[in-house]
């Protein structure tokens, strides 16, 4: 049954009207952005024996031993060929051959059957003379025991080499009871088992539709995706074309502002000296005639009378000799005016420069919208395009073959659902007839190494060292008497049991050795892969029973290796040469139709680079002479005193001197002067040292204006000259490329949609593992594990037990003696000894 499920469940997976071809490949495009939603599925894909998978693997070391040699593929496929032919002439060299090669492979499981079968026919013979030469008062059936010296040195060897023996015969039969065991206990699980691999078999059937569903649904958030793009032409086209063109027109751009800033800075910078330098004549003319007064004035008190007498006269001289420091500086009134270059800023500034460049970054901002306004009708003729190419592909899915397949196999599956479940009981109600009798044999062993057991144990616990053979004890009697019954029973039914352990070797080791070792290695998918094997027109069996085309090379071997790997049925059995994906996929051609709409997009640019009076506003700039002031003498007059002397050391010097006369109008006089002097320094020096910091203040700006100007107006015209070629010459091709590359844009969009489709319908949609699963669990679970390995397990430890038989029996006939009580004994004396017989038995 479990290669009938086998072959059902491998070959239903495929239809009989498809041809295949090479497998496409399996690698996946290194990123996605779609997936298939995974399937789980409730079978396990290996089974695993537990702790008694060390008790099958000493029956498979065992199996290597009697047969070490490998799979004999060509021996097989020569089988094979022998068993489709109608008349097979044995006479012939290449069918003795043959014959030959087989009894060579099975040369070790034909001996151990010429082994049992010696031991099925001699043990009855063997037990039928031994009961009659017993019987006869031979071969130890005599009541009499010949008393030896080393007799107590053979009983113990007799016991401990029979209890040994025991012991090995009771592990064989510890093996019989858990294989069969394992037998029933597996086989209950077989129900369970169909059903899960059913149930997977069904998600498979039940979830390869949503699949092909998911795959179209796909297709809208491709779309989507487009359309969001094709809606946002506007940042994406122009963002780009804007992004290629920005590095050479902004910075010169900025430049121009900078420079439009400067110009302003200037003109501020020439306003402020201007008026300075007005106030500064100002103030220093009053400054001049503020100190002229207040020189007068101290002349006027220095004519005192109290000047010609000493000690004042002294200090009046000195206060004379020093009216000559108060003085203004003359040269602040000398200081050029600014007026002209002033005039020639305010020409410049006519011509609004700053909004020239503005003018200039707004025509490049405009890109995105100006390609927005001039690209709607292509827009709109790529989303047609775009909608049509969701139906071609919703076609193509539904023409797929795999539909069709996957119809067909499920009427395989429902045919091989019921068989197994009408055929379940009639294995169960069989497992049931195993497991009696298999306990019927572990039991008729286990009563028979009973026997044994209680002969030894009555044996030594009854045995009397003291006592002579005629009156031994009851208990050691008994115990030589279940050893006798335990030969008995040895006897009588060993030779039945090396019937069922030759037969159940031969079936178990075959099985083992040409089915379940090589279904794991492969070796066996190999020999069927063989051409013209199985059928001798067809190279390829499986491609010429399936789809009728044996030249093509579709192997079970990778078949079964392709569901293993859980790969789509569509790749796996090379659908493409009836229903080539790629072609009804054909990229170039879903996507042409969107390259010729692209293709007939055409932007217009008009990007403003300043013009021609912008450029004349720079050059009037560079020409208006600030660059040739002579900013040196404005800043050596900031950098001096307005009067003569510090005025305010002058008042307190004075003031000094005035509290050194003697009290009286020259001193107070003295005194007036040098207050107003603190009043000419607060009210004329500190204004016109605050003017002269605002004119340092200007002249520094305007020395950094106009550092290197015609430079600069040179480089900056440069550069503008350069961004004009640039935008003349090479903003068609800015735009042609941009163009392609959002083309490109929008249909890899499409391109990794159809190869995303492609891919998972040869390598995903329909993966067929569970069909892999199903025939493992057919072959190598049922059949292997759960009937083979425990199968194997039972004849081995029967077998082993059973052959230890025979040393039990002769060990048990040899320890007897010294247990049961003998009718007659050996009688010694002083000078002789004689023997004598029991009067008992005349």
């Amino acid at each position: 049954m479990a290669l009938v499920l086998g072959s059902l469940l491998l070959l239903g997976l495929c239809g009989n009207s498809f041809s295949g071809g090479q497998p496409s490949s399996t690698d996946a495009p290194k990123a996605w952005n779609y997936e298939l939603p995974a399937t789980n599925y409730e079978t396990q894909d290996s089974h695993k024996a537990g702790p008694i998978g060390i008790l099958f693997e000493l029956v498979h070391i065992f199996l290597y031993v009697v047969q070490p040699r490998d799979f004999p593929e060509d021996t097989l496929r020569k089988v094979i060929q022998k068993a489709y032919e109608s008349k097979i002439d044995y006479d012939k060299p290449e069918t003795v051959i043959l014959g030959l090669k087989i009894v060579y492979y099975e040369a070790g499981i034909i001996l151990c059957c010429v082994l049992g079968l010696l031991f099925i026919i001699l043990m009855p013979l063997v037990g039928y003379f031994f009961c009659m030469c017993r019987c006869c008062n031979k071969c130890g059936g005599e009541m009499h025991q010949r008393q030896k010296e080393n007799g107590p040195f053979l009983r113990k060897c007799f016991a401990i080499s029979l209890l040994v023996i025991c012991i090995i015969i009771s592990i064989g039969i510890f093996y019989g009871f858990v294989a069969n065991h394992q037998v029933r206990t597996r086989i209950k699980r077989s129900r369970k088992l169909a059903d899960s691999n059913f149930k997977d078999l069904r998600t498979l059937l039940n979830e390869t539709p949503e699949q092909i569903k998911y795959i179209l649904a796909q297709y809208n958030t491709t779309k989507d995706k487009a359309f969001t793009d094709l809606n946002s032409i506007n940042s994406v086209l122009g963002g780009g074309i804007l992004d290629r063109l920005r590095p050479n027109i902004i910075p010169v751009l900025d430049e121009i502002k900078s420079m439009a800033t400067a110009i302003k800075e200037t003109k501020e910078a020439l306003e402020n000296m201007n008026s300075t330098l007005k106030s500064l004549h100002q103030q220093s003319t009053q400054l001049s005639s503020s100190l002229t007064s207040v020189k007068t004035s101290l002349r006027s008190s220095l004519n005192d009378p109290l000047c010609l007498v000493r000690p004042s006269s002294e200090i009046c001289n000195s206060i004379r000799l020093s009216l000559s420091q108060l003085n203004s500086n003359p040269e602040l009134r000398q200081l050029p005016p600014v007026d002209a270059e002033l005039d020639n800023v305010n020409n410049v500034l006519r011509t609004d420069l700053d909004g020239l460049v503005q003018q200039g970054y707004q025509s490049l901002n405009d890109i995105p919208d100006r390609v927005q306004r001039q690209t709607t009708t292509v827009v709109a003729g790529i989303k047609r395009v775009l909608n049509s190419i969701g139906s071609d592909i919703d076609n193509v899915t539904q023409r797929l073959p795999i539909q069709d397949i996957l119809s067909e196999f499920s009427v395989y599956v429902n045919n091989t659902e019921s068989y197994i479940h009408r055929n379940l009981p009639t294995l169960e109600e069989y497992d049931s007839y195993w497991w009696l009798g298999g306990l019927v044999i572990c039991s008729l062993l286990t009563l028979i190494v009973i026997f044994y057991y209680l002969g030894l144990l009555c044996g030594v616990c009854g045995y009397d060292r003291h006592a002579t053979p005629t009156t031994r004890g009851c208990v050691s009697n008994t115990g030589g008497v279940f050893l006798m019954v335990g030969v008995g029973l040895s006897f009588l039914f060993c030779w039945i049991l090396m019937i069922i352990v030759v037969l159940t070797f031969v079936f178990g080791a075959n099985v083992e050795k040409l089915i379940c070792e090589p279904y794991t290695s492969k070796e066996l998918f190999q020999v069927l892969d063989t051409p013209y094997l199985l059928n001798e027109d067809w190279e390829y069996y499986l491609s010429g029973k399936l789809f009728n085309k044996s030249k093509m090379k579709l192997t079970f071997e990778q078949v079964y290796s392709d569901c293993k790997k859980n790969r789509g049925t569509y790749g796996t059995l090379h659908l493409q040469n009836s229903f080539n994906i790629s072609e009804r996929l054909n990229i170039n051609e879903h996507t042409g139709s969107i390259s010729s709409e692209l293709e007939s997009l055409k932007v217009n640019l008009n990007i403003f680079l300043l013009g021609a009076a912008g450029r004349k506003n720079l050059q009037d700039f560079a020409a208006c002479g600030i660059d040739r002031m002579n900013y040196d003498s404005y800043l050596a007059q900031t950098g001096k005193s307005p009067a003569g002397v510090n005025l305010l050391s002058f008042a307190y010097d004075l003031e000094a001197k005035a509290n050194s006369l003697p009290p009286g109008n020259l001193r107070n006089s003295l005194k007036r002067d040098a207050q107003t002097i603190k009043t000419i320094h607060q009210q004329r020096v500190l204004p016109i040292e605050q003017s002269l910091s605002t004119l340092y203040q200007s002249v520094k700006i305007l020395q950094r204006t106009g550092n290197g100007l015609l430079e600069r107006v040179t480089r900056i015209l440069a550069s503008l000259d350069f961004a004009q070629n640039f935008i003349t010459n090479n903003t068609s091709s800015v735009i042609i490329e941009e163009t392609k590359k959002y083309g490109r844009t929008i249909i890899g969009y499409f391109e990794h949609y159809l190869q995303w489709i492609e891919f998972s319908i040869s390598e995903k949609v329909a993966s067929c593992k569970p069909v892999a699963t199903a025939l493992d669990t057919a072959v190598d679970v049922f059949l292997c594990s759960y009937i083979i390995d425990p199968l194997n397990l039972f004849w081995f430890g029967i077998g082993k037990a059973t052959v230890f038989l025979l040393p039990a029996l002769i060990f048990a006939v040899k320890l007897a003696k010294y247990y049961r009580r003998m009718d007659s004994e050996d009688v010694y004396d002083d000078v002789e000894t004689i023997p004598m017989k029991n009067p008992s038995q005349h």
